[in-house]
């Protein structure tokens, strides 16, 4: 098969994912599973009110590797290699799907971009990778070098969170253990996840914190992040009934956004 050609690194905008981003760095990420109200709404409800525009599909394209990093629409991935890499946005025409990636765990000014899709070799923070799925909702990434895939996999000291980088072995990975431990902090398959909004959070086990940013009932969409290591792991913004998510290796499809709450329903195991 012939070697696809790298696409040209340009830099990205400075704004893009900053104020979503910007939003989520309070969250501390640590702490058992709670409701727990904090300060105010992390951001603002959208000052206009006009529909979203709805992604026009396919959903994903590809299929996952079993051994991928899972990069989450809107947020950052601590690499196992070193450096980082941000899910920035996406395009779908209704038959492909792109994403866009910037280099680094969490947004700065002058960081490169690349637009990929699903089965490229692409080249971040100097190790190489395969996008073997793009999806609404995250990009995996398939480590090929043999380090990268043992390092992502390695199994941590504790499962116990301590706040910052000390998570990064809970938050970036892609062992069985940290995985079900995680998934465990979750509501059952087929259960429902409620996220308050107005500041509310809701932590997990592992270190995973999630909060719902806005809820615009006249225009039926809500943001959802979540925060984990000091790193917005995840920004949805505009989420609609019916779309997917993902939270440390779980999906949940939106099955109501109200005033006071999104909730979400577990669809995998």
């Amino acid at each position: 098969m012939a070697t696809r050609r790298r696409p040209v690194l340009r830099p990205a905008s400075k704004y893009g994912m900053a104020g979503a981003v910007t939003a989520l760095l309070a969250l501390t990420g640590c702490g058992s599973s709670s409701d727990d109200a904090v300060g105010g709404d992390p951001s603002p409800a959208p000052a206009t009110t006009q529909a979203a525009a709805k992604d026009k599909g396919p959903e994903c394209v590809g299929k996952a590797a079993s051994d991928g990093l899972h990069v989450l629409r809107g947020g950052g991935y601590r690499l196992p290699g070193g450096g980082g890499v941000q899910y920035d946005s996406a395009t779908a025409d209704g038959t492909t799907r792109t994403a866009t990636l910037r280099d680094g765990a969490s947004y700065a000014d002058g960081q490169q971009q690349q637009t990929v899709k699903a089965g490229q070799r692409i080249t971040v923070s100097g190790h190489a990778y395969t996008v073997s799925q793009i999806c609404a909702y995250r990009v995996v990434l398939e480590p090929h070098d043999a380090k990268d895939k043992a390092a992502a996999a390695a199994a941590p000291k504790s499962l116990e969170p301590k706040g910052g980088k000390a998570d990064n072995g809970l938050c970036f990975s892609t062992n069985a253990s940290v995985l079900a431990a995680a998934a465990k902090g979750f509501p059952a398959k087929g259960n429902t996840l409620s996220v308050l909004r107005n500041g509310g959070v809701t932590r997990f086990p592992t270190g995973l914190s999630i909060t719902v940013s806005y809820v615009d009932t006249r225009t039926h969409t809500a943001g959802v992040g979540a925060n984990c290591a000091a790193i917005p792991v995840a920004v949805y913004k505009d989420v609609r009934v019916g779309d997917t998510v993902e939270f440390a290796g779980v999906l949940f499809k939106v099955s109501d956004l109200s005033d006071g709450a999104v909730r979400m329903t577990r669809t995998s195991t």
